[in-house]
C-alpha cells in the first residue's frame, strides 16, 4: 500500500480534528437527493459517499471528528449515529454531529461553509485540537491526511490546501488555483467559467479538493475576522482562502503525495459523484475486473453502518429463468430469484423476481423489480418498486416521457416518477 506507515510516527493527526463540512444537498443529483443529503447517498453497494471522507481521518490516525449537517439530515444524522458510534471520550476521541442550530445571535441556519465552522468554535476549543482539518463530505477517495498535516507543519504555511489536476474544463464546477514552484498558491478562483491550465498541461487545472489544513487559533482568528465582514459569503472557497493567498501563505497539497493506493490501484482515484453520469459511472466503474477504486484494500478499510442481514442468495436454474450476476457486485440481504444481473451494483436487499434483466444497474437498497422487467443504464432510488414487465433504458424518448434522462442515456427512476405513471 503506498504511504504506508505505523501509529507512532503520525503524532500529528492525534493531536488534530477532522472537520467535515456534510450540510449541502447535491442539486446536481436531482431526485436522487430530494429526501437526502448528498453525503448520505449510498455508494459502492452498502457505503455511504462520506463514509470515505471519515474513514480517511479515522485510518489517518485522527481521532476527533465533528461532522456539520444542514440540508434533509436526518438520514446522514441516523447512518452517523448507527456507523460512527465507536468512538470513545475515554480513549480521547470524539465524535461529534452539530446540525445548524438556534445560536445566540438567533441565527439558525449555516450560512456558508466558514461559518459552519465559526458557528462552533466553542465547541471545538473544548476539544483544544493543535490542528483542524476540514473536508468536504461528499467526495470518493483514499487519502492519509498525515502527510498533508507534515507538510503543513514544514512549510510554515497558513493554510494548505488539498488539490488534483483535472481536465480543464471540468474544473468549472471547483476552486481552482496557480502555484509557482514551491507549491506557494499565488492565485484563486473560485468555479470559474473558463479555468487557467497548468503551466506546461494547459489541458489540465488545478482543482481544489475541499480539503484545507490550518492551525487551530489562526484559523479562529481567520473565521472571526471574516465574520465580521458585511460583504463576506462566509465561504472557505469564496472567501477565507483567497484572502489568505493574498495576505498570508497558502500552499498547495497535490493528492498524489498522499493518496493511499493498494497494489491493485494503478492510479490515485478520486471522484465527485456530484451528477447523475457521473454517479452512475463510479459505482459501474467498481463491477471492472481491476477497478480504479479497491474496496477490498484491508489495509485502509471504508468504514460504514453494517446492517444485519442474510448473505446474498441467487436461486432457479432453469434456461431463461436463473438466478445469476455476471460482472456486478451483490450486497448482502439481496435475492436473485430467477433474474440476471450483469455488469450492475446491487445495494442491500435487491430483489429481482424471474425473469428479470438489469444491464448497467445502480439499484439502492431494497429495490424490487417485480417479473419480466428490463433495466438497462438506471439509477434505481430506494425502495422503489418496478411494476412486472416494465422497460426501461430500451426507448430514449419514451424514457424522458416518465423518468429523469441524462444526455449520456442514464435513467434516475423514483418511486414517485412511478406512482405518475400509474396515476
Amino acid at each position: 500500500m503506498t504511504n504506508s506507515r505505523s501509529q507512532a510516527s503520525a503524532p500529528l493527526a492525534r493531536t488534530a480534528m477532522a472537520f467535515v463540512l456534510a450540510g449541502g444537498r447535491g442539486s446536481r443529483l436531482m431526485e436522487l437527493t430530494d429526501r437526502r443529503a448528498k453525503p448520505a447517498v449510498f455508494f459502492g453497494g452498502k457505503s455511504r459517499i462520506i463514509d470515505f471522507a471519515l474513514s480517511n481521518a479515522i485510518n489517518s490516525g485522527i481521532r476527533r471528528v465533528a461532522v456539520a449537517t444542514q440540508y434533509k439530515a436526518h438520514s446522514l444524522i441516523r447512518h452517523l449515529q448507527r456507523g460512527w458510534n465507536f468512538l470513545r471520550p475515554e480513549r480521547n476521541e470524539t465524535f461529534d454531529i452539530l446540525p445548524a442550530s438556534q445560536r445566540g445571535d438567533g441565527q439558525n441556519w449555516y450560512l456558508g461553509t466558514a461559518d459552519a465552522v465559526y458557528q462552533n468554535i466553542d465547541i471545538i476549543e473544548d476539544l483544544a485540537p493543535r490542528h483542524m482539518v476540514i473536508l468536504a463530505g461528499d467526495h470518493v477517495y483514499k487519502q492519509d491526511y498525515e502527510h498533508m498535516l507534515q507538510q503543513h507543519v514544514e512549510s510554515g504555511a497558513d493554510v494548505t490546501v488539498g488539490c488534483i489536476a483535472v481536465p480543464r474544463m471540468e474544473a468549472t464546477a471547483f476552486g481552482v488555483m496557480h502555484v509557482d514552484t514551491n507549491a506557494n498558491i499565488v492565485a484563486f478562483l473560485e468555479k470559474p467559467k473558463d479555468p487557467p491550465g497548468i503551466p506546461g498541461r494547459e489541458d489540465l487545472a488545478l482543482a481544489s479538493m475541499g480539503i484545507y489544513v490550518f492551525e487551530t487559533k489562526f484559523l479562529f482568528e481567520q473565521l472571526r475576522r471574516d465574520a465580521a465582514d458585511p460583504d463576506s459569503q462566509r465561504d472557505f472557497g469564496h472567501n477565507i482562502i483567497p484572502y489568505l493567498v493574498k495576505h498570508g501563505k497558502a500552499v498547495a497539497h497535490r493528492f498524489e503525495r498522499s493518496c493511499v493506493r493498494s497494489s491493485q490501484e494503478a492510479v490515485p482515484y478520486w471522484r465527485d459523484a456530484g451528477t447523475i453520469d457521473a454517479y452512475w459511472e463510479a459505482n459501474i466503474d467498481l463491477t471492472d475486473v481491476v477497478p480504479g477504486l479497491d474496496l477490498f484494500d484491508r489495509d485502509w478499510p471504508i468504514w460504514t453502518y453494517a446492517e444485519v442481514v442474510p448473505p446474498a442468495k441467487f436461486v432457479h436454474d432453469t434456461e431463461g429463468r436463473r438466478g445469476e450476476a455476471i460482472a456486478s457486485l451483490v450486497s448482502g440481504g439481496c435475492i436473485v430469484s430467477g433474474g440476471s444481473a450483469r455488469r450492475s451494483l446491487l445495494c442491500t436487499g435487491v430483489h429481482l423476481h424471474s425473469y428479470t434483466k438489469v444491464d448497467g444497474g445502480v439499484l439502492l437498497p431494497y429495490v424490487d423489480v417485480a417479473r419480466g422487467a428490463r433495466l438497462t443504464n438506471v439509477v434505481v432510488d430506494r425502495g422503489v418498486r418496478i411494476p412486472e414487465g416494465m422497460v426501461i433504458g430500451e426507448d430514449p424518448i419514451e424514457d424522458a416521457k416518465r423518468f429523469r434522462r441524462t444526455e449520456k442515456g442514464i435513467c434516475l427512476v423514483t418511486q414517485a416518477m412511478l406512482d405518475k405513471i400509474e396515476a
